[in-house]
């Protein structure tokens, strides 16, 4: 199972994430501020209060999206060598 072990919030609703194969990919999150539970995330200054937690992203209210998720509809922005 891939899981996140780093991570930023960008000004544009974007995150860009690290995984444990070493990827580095950057997941556009604003097709889903609309959804009833992430509704709250289009506060920019509570967007960027998002952690790395369980492998995954969270925020303060325990909103969290699938690593899966991340990971498959993430675009790729480089390799890192040996997983850094």
């Amino acid at each position: 199972m891939i899981k996140v072990i780093g991570g930023r919030s960008n000004d544009d609703f974007s995150l860009d994430l690290t995984f444990d194969d070493g990827s580095v990919k950057r997941f556009d999150a604003t097709p889903y501020l609309d959804y009833e539970a992430f509704r709250e995330l289009k506060d920019l200054d509570y967007f960027k209060q998002v952690t790395v937690a369980f492998g995954t992203v969270q925020w303060p209210h325990e909103q969290d999206i699938s690593p899966e998720t991340l990971y498959l509809e993430g675009v790729e922005l480089y390799l890192s060598p040996a997983g850094d």
